[in-house]
Formats: C-alpha cells, sequence, structure tokens
C-alpha cells in the first residue's frame, strides 16, 4: 500500500514539474492568468506556470498573412466585381489580442472582408484600376486603426485580383480601341496642321526669291525622272511662258508673226 502511494505521488510530482516549466520560443508570449485574472505577459525563455493556479496562453507575434477570400463589391458607378486581397498582420499587445477580442484571426479575417467592400465601393471601376496603391493605403489605415485596440498592427494590404465580367471586359476593350483612335486622329491631325505651317514658311521663302521656285522645279523633274514610269508630268508655270507668249504676240498695227501685212 505505503508503495502504490508512492508511485501516485511520484507521479503526481513528475506531471506537476512538467507544468510547472513551459519553454517559449524567441516570437512567442505567454500570458498569464492567476485564479482567472491577468497577471503578466512574459516570455520568451523559460516561464514558470503554477499548476491548477496560473494558466496560460501562447500568443505568436510572428506576422500573420491572411488571404481575403474574393468579395462582391459593386463600384459607385454600378459595376460588378469581385476583388480578392492579402492582409499582412502581427500581434503587437498579446494580452489585449487575448483579453480585448474572442479568436482575434478570425475577427480581423471578418473585418478585412468588411472593409474591402466599404472601401472599394466608394470608388468608380476606373479608379480600382488605376488607383491600387492608393485603395491599399486606405484599407490599411482603416483596418490599422479599428485593430488597434485588439493589439494588432495591420502592415501591409494589397488587392490581388479585380475580376470583371465578359460583357464588362469587351466594353472596356471597345473603349480602349476608340480611345486610341482618337489619339491617332490628333496625331493625324497634328501632323497636318504643322505640315501647312511649313508650306506656308517655305511659300513665304520662295516668294522672296522668284528663281529659287524654278530650281525646285527642276529638282522635282530630276526626282521624277529617275522613277521608273512611263508617264513624265512635267508642270510648267505661267511665269515661265510669260516671257515665250510676249514675244509671240504681235505689235498693233503692224505685221503678223509671219511676216505677212495686216490689212
Amino acid at each position: 500500500m505505503d508503495v502504490g502511494l508512492s508511485i501516485l505521488v511520484l507521479v503526481i510530482l513528475v506531471v506537476m514539474l512538467f507544468k510547472l516549466f513551459r519553454i517559449l520560443r524567441e516570437y512567442e508570449r505567454a500570458v498569464i492568468f492567476t485564479l482567472g485574472r491577468y497577471t503578466a505577459t512574459r516570455g520568451p525563455g523559460l516561464v514558470i506556470v503554477i499548476p491548477f493556479l496560473q494558466q496560460m496562453v501562447r500568443v505568436d507575434l510572428r506576422v500573420v498573412t491572411m488571404d481575403i477570400p474574393p468579395q462582391d463589391v459593386i463600384s459607385r458607378d454600378n459595376v460588378s466585381v469581385q476583388v480578392s486581397a492579402v492582409v499582412y498582420f502581427r500581434v503587437v499587445a498579446p494580452e489585449k489580442a487575448i483579453i480585448q477580442v474572442e479568436h482575434y484571426l478570425e475577427a480581423t479575417s471578418q473585418l478585412a472582408q468588411t472593409t474591402l467592400r466599404a472601401v472599394l465601393g466608394k470608388h468608380e471601376l476606373d479608379e480600382m484600376l488605376s488607383e491600387r496603391e492608393k485603395l491599399n493605403h486606405d484599407v490599411q489605415a482603416i483596418l490599422d486603426a479599428q485593430t488597434d485596440g485588439w493589439g494588432i498592427k495591420v502592415t501591409t494590404v494589397e488587392i490581388k485580383h479585380i475580376d470583371l465580367n465578359e460583357t464588362m471586359v469587351r466594353a472596356m476593350a471597345r473603349q480602349a480601341e476608340a480611345e486610341r483612335d482618337r489619339r491617332a486622329k490628333i496625331i493625324h491631325a497634328e501632323g497636318e496642321r504643322q505640315a501647312a505651317q511649313a508650306l506656308q514658311d517655305a511659300a513665304r521663302t520662295l516668294a522672296q526669291e522668284p528663281s529659287a521656285m524654278q530650281l525646285r522645279y527642276l529638282q522635282t523633274l530630276t526626282q521624277v525622272a529617275g522613277d521608273k514610269s512611263s508617264t513624265l508630268v512635267f508642270p510648267v508655270p505661267i511665269d515661265l511662258l510669260a516671257g515665250f507668249l510676249g514675244k509671240v504676240a504681235p505689235p498693233a498695227g503692224g505685221e503678223d508673226p509671219l511676216g505677212t501685212p495686216r490689212n
């Protein structure tokens, strides 16, 4: 009887010894409750917990990567999209994360989903696609402010995907094509304007020296003659023919060009 009692006492002592000493890793903290009341936050390393009087809750201080499932969002211009994101956060006050909120991971996940829908719903689709950095910062700031009382620090929020239906994708493709056509027409019109301005300047320069126009005609003739063509078009200015017409015209009351007296 004494031997059995001694073995029982030894087993109890061994169990209490194992429960008395706890080892925490560098990234872990222990929230200690004594008779149900918060006592201290300890760790890392060796932590002593009095069995039956104290309880310990482990808290991981590493950065948590939480995936936000796709959320149905209606933008301000009434476009339905599905948005998924990822949240990076960590616990900075272990006692608050255990005392102030139940299941802080689940609470942070639900809050991130609702905040993502609320923030994106205030913007138009074009802003969602072109201003992701601003939207990420807005969601992160709201989450960080709301989870501060839980001892949680939200470091980053990144929007991963914005999924559109096929109808909206085709509409955006048509819009992009129309925008490219508009830019092409503007560029072409600007080129025509610059060309007209250059021609105007050239005409003004040539008008100052009439012989320069004749040189341009000869240069154009040289370029046309170099092409492999059976037709040769040579523009003759009226000013060039004016001299010949003046010589051919008979004098008034005199002979005609062939020497025949006029009646």
